[in-house]
């Protein structure tokens, strides 16, 4: 089994993430602290979140804070620079392979800042499947199939129920939203059911492929 390489998610705006804010900054506030003035502090912390498909993944924490606070949110180390000013939480809606990640809020006022981060997260799967394939005796052989995983899925490859080793002629290549088997000269033995696996820790899944060679 090989391992796909970390995932390099691009930058992405609030708005090309269909990034939406939800709720007023709520600042807890006890009356001791109403007299006491200080830095931001995390009451309840973000916390990661697996989205149930057709709904909206929503990242959410609790901040006592006072004077009221400055809160920026980034995504994958870049700030959503559309997003909430004064905001505690963060919606994303009709989510996209981009929008997963790691997010992050950071909270400063007069006297400091506090921080916390947490992931949107989903199941190893596919968003597309290897397809079948027809060759010829001594050509090249590619198939390849749109993987999707947070955190980033093991990846394999079979040949009729059987792992498939690399070598000078027949090879892996695993990306962060792509995995490819490369057979080159292929012969009449290389025909046969082809299967890819990918698994994280949330779930696996696999795709299966028919690959005939005359």
């Amino acid at each position: 089994m090989s391992k796909a390489a970390p995932a390099k998610k691009p930058a992405v705006a609030a708005q090309s993430a269909a990034i939406r804010i939800q709720a007023s900054y709520r600042g807890h506030r006890s009356r001791k602290e109403l007299r006491e003035k200080g830095p931001p502090r995390v009451l309840e912390p973000l916390k990661d979140v697996v989205p149930i498909e057709g709904s909206a993944a929503k990242l959410t924490c609790r901040i006592s804070a006072f004077p009221d606070p400055f809160i920026r949110w980034s995504k994958d180390g870049e700030e959503l620079r559309d997003g909430p000013k004064y905001r505690l939480a963060l919606v994303v809606r009709n989510g996209e392979l981009a929008d997963l990640g790691q997010y992050s809020i950071n909270v400063t006022n007069s006297f400091g800042q506090c921080s916390d981060s947490a992931r949107i997260l989903v199941e190893g799967t596919f968003k597309k499947g290897p397809d079948n394939t027809k060759a010829r005796k001594g050509t090249t052989i590619k198939l390849t199939a749109e993987i999707l995983g947070e955190p980033a899925p093991d990846v394999g490859w079979t040949k009729d129920g059987e792992d498939m080793e690399e070598d000078d002629r027949v090879f892996f290549d695993i990306g962060s939203t792509t995995t490819t088997l490369t057979i080159r000269r292929a012969t009449p033995e290389d025909s046969g059911k082809y299967e890819v696996y990918v698994e994280n820790s949330l779930g696996m899944d696999q795709s299966f492929a028919r690959v005939d060679v005359a």
